[in-house]
């Protein structure tokens, strides 16, 4: 197994400032191979073979050996070596920073048409004005978490084939072969990068279909390095593609059936405002946008989650907000007031790193990016890798959930509906609770469980996502307590998933 991982660095220059450096410069062996992840517990994937490799006495195996040998190492180009040290540093880590590339890349609300009306992009049509998706922050939670559980299902399921068969590698069978990444004694059949690489394609493919072409490039391109690097042969790779096809179709016969597809049931809102007023809200949020832009996915309240059922998330729901006129609402209306007059640089700079707005790759990437961080840090191997990213995935998109059925069941005013102006972009669904706030809030708590060295640090990147919600003058301070709480519920549920996989 290969890795090309860097030493990972947190810079915190300044609290609105801080960055991941990820520089692949230095390769390193993870810190376990965990041998037994193949008896871990997966989220979906079951039933899933893998044939038996030939004997590496068969003269097909010997043939490939010799092709590798021969042909393959000694004629590899400038464009192959750097490919090779780019997914080197991990394909679990690579395949997600492609996702995140392109929810960023479609992170674009649609405009209005000549007629004032807002089009609904197209997934028959995903390249024609609006694209499709819209991968505001609730999709691109989705992306990630189905992304994460197909690469872990799959992983899992390779592991338990690599210990089964024990096919040595290539440079272990014949000792002239010199590899061209760091070595280890995991077997190599079937091959992870082929397994997660096969298994991500899919995924985002179903995601994202109009990269069609970027993605198979990509998909060729990160099974191929493994053959040019020494690190396997063509029958390992075969078999890992084969393997991450099988687990990505069950983790998308899941997809396809949880809800998303009337998520932007815009047939409901007049119910929901009814029951908004009927709640003692005066004045139910209202698009401040001209022409109004319509609610924002009013349904992805009703889509499956992931780490709990509809009847808890309903007992979980925050408790009904501060109604306009009462002291509460008035005190945090004056926060704001006062924030507008008097914002200071450093909250100014805090609610713009954390706007995470139009063409970034929203909260959930942002957490997720972390994610990546601090798994590279620790040397983590693929396959727990993918474990810690699949339970920070789901409970993403559990909060996302959790959070909007929220949103539209109280249905609640931003205070743009008081005067009140923003500078980091004005989103076009309910106030009540916080979505930064809940996305930071549950990320928090899972990645606090896996690490919790940084359990602090964690905390503290939560904690200034919440805020910049106020400096930035996007929400009521309520929203952001209430969303943070509820987040914290939310990463619970995903921690105490975690500790009976197996996997502890």
């Amino acid at each position: 197994m290969k890795y090309i991982y860097t030493l990972l660095v947190f810079v915190l220059l300044a609290s609105c400032t801080k960055e991941v450096d990820m520089v692949v410069d230095q390769p390193y062996v993870p810190s376990n191979l965990d041998v037994s992840a193949g008896g871990w517990k997966t989220f979906i994937a079951s039933d899933v073979s893998v044939a038996a490799p030939r004997l590496v006495t068969d003269a097909a195996y010997l043939k490939e050996i010799d092709s590798l040998k021969t042909v393959v190492i000694p004629s590899l180009t400038a464009a192959q070596k750097t490919a090779v040290q780019y997914w080197g540093a991990g394909a679990v880590l690579r395949w997600n920073e492609i996702a995140r590339e392109l929810a960023a890349r479609y992170n674009q609300a649609p405009a209005a048409n000549a007629a004032g009306v807002y089009p609904v992009p197209n997934a028959a049509d995903p390249l024609a004005d609006p694209r499709f998706p819209f991968a505001n922050p609730p999709y691109t939670a989705r992306a990630l978490a189905y992304l994460s559980v197909a690469q872990y299902d799959a992983l899992v399921t390779a592991w338990k084939f690599k210990y089964q068969y024990n096919r040595k590698a290539p440079y272990v069978e014949d000792a002239t072969i010199k590899p061209l990444l760091p070595v280890t004694s995991l077997p190599t059949y079937p091959a992870e990068d082929a397994v997660v690489a096969q298994a991500s394609y899919v995924i985002l493919l179903a995601m994202f279909p109009g990269e069609g072409p970027f993605l198979a490039e990509k998909l060729a391109e990160a099974k191929n390095v493994r053959i040019w690097a020494g690190m396997n042969v063509g029958s390992d790779v075969a078999a890992g593609a084969t393997l991450g096809g099988a687990v990505a179709a069950q983790v998308m016969a899941r997809a396809k059936t949880d809800g998303m597809s009337v998520a932007n049931n815009q047939a409901i809102v007049t119910g929901l405002i009814a029951n908004s007023k009927s709640l003692g809200f005066v004045n139910p949020w209202a698009s401040q946008e001209i022409p109004a832009r319509p609610p924002m996915l009013p349904n992805y309240g009703a889509v499956k989650t992931w780490n709990f059922d509809r009847a808890t998330m309903e007992s979980i729901r925050p408790a009904i907000p501060y109604l306009e006129g009462s002291a509460e609402f008035k005190k945090d209306l004056a926060e704001l007031e006062t924030i507008n007059k008097n914002q200071t640089r450093n909250q100014a700079a805090i609610a713009n790193y954390w706007a995470d707005g139009p063409g970034s790759y929203t909260p959930p990437g942002h957490w997720h990016r972390y994610a990546c961080a601090a798994g590279v840090e620790a040397k983590y191997s693929e396959v727990r890798m993918a474990r810690m990213l699949a339970y920070v995935g789901t409970a993403l998109m559990d909060a996302g959930i959790a959070c909007w059925e929220t949103k539209y069941y109280y249905y609640s005013p931003r205070p743009q509906q008081f005067g009140l102006k923003t500078s980091v972009g004005l989103p076009n669904f309910p106030s009540y609770t916080s979505g930064h706030s809940t996305f930071s809030f549950a990320a928090a708590t899972v990645l606090s469980s896996f690490f919790p060295a940084k359990t602090s640090l964690f905390s503290g990147y939560a904690q200034e996502a919440s805020d910049s919600r106020v400096y930035g003058l996007i929400h009521f301070r309520v929203d952001c307590s209430m969303g943070g709480k509820h987040g914290k519920l939310i990463g619970d549920f995903a921690v105490k998933r975690s500790q009976t996989d197996g996997a502890q």
